[in-house]
């Protein structure tokens, strides 16, 4: 295309977020166009697969239904009613204390449901072909931007020339939207991978999502719906660098032998279920949010690590609050007003969510056995206060009242 196309919205990035975004605007009856230069691969067997999987909260389900791609993923999705955590940071990786934190102390929902990163794709992928107003260009990357006071001008990797209303920077944590804006970003690195994979199990999971700490990292349960007639569930489990990069180059017994041990042998032998991919853990967050025409969302606007299902719920929360401005402006969503309100919106409780999962990272890694003896009495204090279990549970859904 030669020709200056004109577009409401262009979305930098169609990873999970970015797909949501596009679906969440063109259904407000915005033009919308996401562009990746990745094309999704939306098959769990296929190489590059993403197998992590994502706990959609109350509020993160409440806003996909109402944006209508629900319905695609509730056949789909196992629910969340329980978050047991398990401490197992005595001398010999056992669980020597466990507490229940269930959703129906504080409400009628479970906690949220699960879904394989992968599937996501395959799903919001082809929900916005059934939209009019969205555009899903694949294998094409954002080769520049200009903006101005009045528009954003666009050029994609396959020369397409855009001009739009508002930019979404959904491009991940090394966002180029973002570093074209020369919005600065804080990182914390932990020295940390996390390992994520599906394993099958002789024990039911019941809908409890299991979190286990020793050291390292929480070794993390989450349930799947039944795999080749057995029981299943997607682990995340985290590490120094070191020791997660040796369990990488284990072979499938020697580290199915090491996972069992670290899951204190609650749900029997693990099996694998799927090969195992490897990710960096960091702490991120952008010092704003907004630039001129621009909005960050996602891992553009904050990354944490995987602890308490709050990554791509508060990336939704980000795009929630985001079309709030623009259907308050939708002339011009791009609008300055409307972008520094939805700074102000959201950028406290960013800031709040990345200090508080990465303190709660920083007491998962701790070796010092005291320290891992404080970590247990502490979780039982918490438990066994119910005002404050209950405070916490509906902090860590984002709601204030059950």
């Amino acid at each position: 295309m030669n020709d200056m196309a004109d577009i409401d919205i262009f979305i930098s990035g169609g990873g999970v977020a970015g797909l949501a975004a596009t679906i969440a605007f063109a259904q407000a009856g915005f033009t919308t166009l996401c562009a990746d230069p990745t094309p999704p691969i939306t098959d769990r067997d296929s190489d590059g697969a993403d197998l992590r999987t994502t706990a959609f909260l109350q509020p993160s389900q409440a806003f996909l239904d109402r944006i209508g791609l629900w319905p695609r993923l509730a056949d789909h999705a196992t629910p969340l009613q329980v978050m047991r955590i398990v401490d197992a940071g005595g001398p010999d990786p056992v669980a020597r204390a466990a507490h229940d934190f269930d959703a129906a102390d504080i409400s009628e929902a479970p906690f949220g449901w699960n879904l394989p990163n992968w599937l996501l794709r395959r799903e919001m992928v082809a929900h916005i072909e059934t939209l009019p107003n969205a555009s899903f260009r694949s294998g094409i990357g954002t080769a520049h931007v200009l903006t101005r006071a009045t528009e954003a001008r666009v050029r994609l990797s396959d020369g397409t020339r855009l001009r739009a209303k508002l930019i979404i920077a959904a491009d991940g944590r090394h966002s180029p939207v973002r570093e074209a804006a020369q919005v600065p970003v804080h990182t914390t690195r932990y020295g940390q991978k996390a390992l994520a994979f599906a394993v099958t199990h002789d024990a039911p999971h019941d809908n409890i999502s299991t979190e286990i700490h020793r050291t390292g990292g929480p070794f993390t349960l989450v349930p799947l719906p039944d795999h080749e007639g057995r029981p299943c569930s997607a682990i995340v489990w985290m590490e120094t660098g070191p020791e997660a990069q040796r369990l990488a180059a284990l072979s499938e017994p020697d580290f199915e032998a090491e996972m069992s041990e670290r899951s204190a042998h609650l749900y029997g032998p693990l099996k694998l279920a799927s090969r195992r991919t490897i990710w960096p853990i960091i702490s991120q967050r952008a010092e704003r949010l907004t630039a001129e025409r621009t909005a960050l969302v996602a891992e553009a606007a904050h990354v944490v690590p995987p602890i308490g299902a709050q990554g791509l719920n508060m990336s939704l929360g980000d795009i929630e609050a985001l079309l709030v401005e623009a259907e308050a402006n939708r002339d011009d969503p791009g609008r300055a007003a409307g972008l520094d309100r939805y700074n102000r919106a959201r950028l406290p409780e960013i800031r709040a969510r990345v200090a508080g999962v990465d303190a709660l990272n920083r007491a998962s890694m701790t070796g010092i056995q005291p320290l891992r003896d404080l970590r247990m009495r502490t979780l039982g204090l918490l438990h066994t206060a119910t005002p404050i279990r209950r405070t916490l549970m509906r902090a860590g859904l984002g709601t204030s009242r059950g």
